[in-house]
Formats: structure tokens, sequence, C-alpha cells
């Protein structure tokens, strides 16, 4: 299991993980384009992957200029092995890094993503749209870190 920075190559592979889940799927897949990840990978933030015998598997991207997790998938193959933890925490650590400023989430309610970030200490402040909106502080975030 290799985790490294996505790279706009990935895309078609971060696409087929992106389409593959069974909770949080797009009602649309051409919603999310590939000139989108582009621009979220190297301008608006940064992207990491998860590669098993060099398949992508899991990535996560997150936003600077919108203080906001855009996307943290795992292909439903590759699930419950820690992929997202991992994934999770490095994006999380190098988005802390970057600024001090707290970062947001939304996802469906009752799924596993919502216990996900639940249990990752995510604090629930309301509703975005049809979804759970969640905030992690630098503060909480430091006390969370072994």
């Amino acid at each position: 299991m290799i985790i490294r920075k996505a790279e706009t190559g990935d895309i078609p592979q971060i696409q087929t993980v992106r389409n593959a889940v069974k909770e949080n799927r797009l009602s649309d897949p051409n919603l999310v384009t590939d000139q989108d990840c582009k621009e979220f990978l190297t301008v608006r933030g940064q992207g990491w992957v998860c590669e098993i015998n060099q398949q992508i598997v899991g990535f996560s991207i997150v936003d600077l200029k919108e203080n906001n997790i855009w996307a943290l998938f795992v292909h439903p193959d590759f699930e419950k092995k820690g992929i997202g933890r991992r994934l999770h925490d490095i994006m999380m650590d190098w988005y802390f890094s970057k600024t001090a400023e707290k970062v947001w989430l939304g996802t469906a309610p009752d799924t596993r993503a919502e216990q996900f970030y639940r249990k990752s200490g995510w604090i629930e402040v309301g509703k975005h749209g049809n979804e759970i909106k969640f905030e992690m502080t630098i503060d909480i975030w430091k006390k969370l870190k072994p």
C-alpha cells in the first residue's frame, strides 16, 4: 500500500473510484469533471491517492480556497483496511500546515461516512443542502493527534 500526492495523470483512476462508491454517490457522474479534479489538485488545493499494485483504490482532496474537504473516497473492494483513515490524516496534517482556518465538509446522513467523521472528532454544525455539515478546527485536530 502506497499513499502519495495525487497527480493529474491519476484523474481517470480517481474518477473510477469516485463512481464506484456505494454511499454519497453522485446523482450524475458528469457533475464532477476531469477539469474539476485538475483544478482542485493543481490550483485550489492538493490531493492524495492510495495505490495497491499500481491501482488507485482511494483518494482524498482538500480545497484551500473554500476551506473544504472536497473528496475522501475508497473503492468498495478496499474498504475497512484503514485506507480512508490514512488518507484523512495525511490530508488534515497537510491542510493545517498551510492554514489555521477551520475546515468543513458535508456528507449524507445515516452513512458510514457520517460515523467515520464523528469518530474522527469532526463537529456537526448544521446542514449543507441535504447533507450534514461538519467542521474541524486546528485546536481540535492538535488534541486528536497522538
